[in-house]
């Protein structure tokens, strides 16, 4: 992984969307947190255009300079990934960054290998986001190098380009698993540590802002633009969280999250 970007972007909003449904019966794998409605999406696009916010893939905004570069990117692969979010994306002239489990290809409600095929046909990103979704720092070292190198082949041989960036399932990584990736190949790891990404480097992971399904115009624009309270209760809430996964470990987190939600 380079360190050649440190006279990049003095900040980079890098957004993290997964599925678009319009309820929990639309196609697709429903989210009660994080699958936000398509018409939501579709007005916060409209809004990144109107404030003159240049949508780009990851490898081109890391090199921009200013605060005029944004990265959209989704998390598992879904199959509203194509249906709904490509159209749009399109018709705005935005790229994004798909991040894609390679164990979901096929699955009922997500994307399948030829729909792969498609968003990189369309100009879009493809990135890794695991085999399996395991969080990756529970792995023993063999398993962790089969779920990045497996993955990134598998999206290599779909997408016919390198891939050379992967989300962390559930943002779980630190410096063991940003030194394997990099042996791979991997250039750019993302995590969910919320931030603006203030002159983003490649030589660590790089901060992303989660879209819920019930955040408001109002914060979303406080978010991108990195001003005013919703930052801050951002923050908060992701620091909130960490003393739970810190004490129940990701497994116990993960169950404790399912019978809440």
């Amino acid at each position: 992984m380079t360190a050649d970007v440190a006279n990049g972007p003095v900040r980079l909003p890098i957004l993290m969307y997964h599925g678009l449904h319009a309820g929990a019966d639309s196609r697709g794998r429903f989210d009660p947190v994080y699958s936000v409605a398509p018409d939501r999406f579709a007005r916060q696009l409209d809004w990144i255009q109107a404030q003159g916010y240049r949508c780009m893939l990851l490898d081109e905004a890391m090199q921009q300079r200013g605060n005029r570069a944004l990265v959209i990117s989704f998390d598992d692969g879904d199959v509203s990934n194509i249906e709904i979010a490509l159209p749009l994306l399109l018709e705005r002239g935005m790229k994004a960054e798909f991040y894609i489990t390679t164990g979901f290809i096929g699955a009922s409600g997500m994307l399948s290998a030829n729909e792969v095929r498609q968003l990189a046909a369309a100009g879009m990103g493809i990135g890794s986001h695991g085999c399996s979704h395991a969080f990756l720092e529970d792995l023993d070292t063999t398993a962790l190098m089969s779920e990045l190198d497996d993955s990134r082949i598998r999206l290599q041989a779909l997408s016919r380009r390198p891939v050379d960036a992967i989300a962390l399932p559930g943002g779980r990584g630190g410096e063991r698993e940003l030194h394997a990736a990099q042996s791979l190949g991997y250039r750019h790891l993302l995590g969910s540590v919320p931030g603006p990404n203030h002159r983003a480097r490649g030589d660590r992971c790089l901060q992303r802002l989660a879209i819920t399904r019930n955040l408001q115009m109002e914060e979303f624009a406080s978010l991108v633009r990195w001003q005013g309270l919703s930052p801050r209760l951002l923050q908060a809430r992701h620091a909130a969280l960490s003393l739970p996964k810190r004490v129940l470990g990701n497994a116990g987190y993960q169950r404790l999250r399912e019978r809440l939600l």
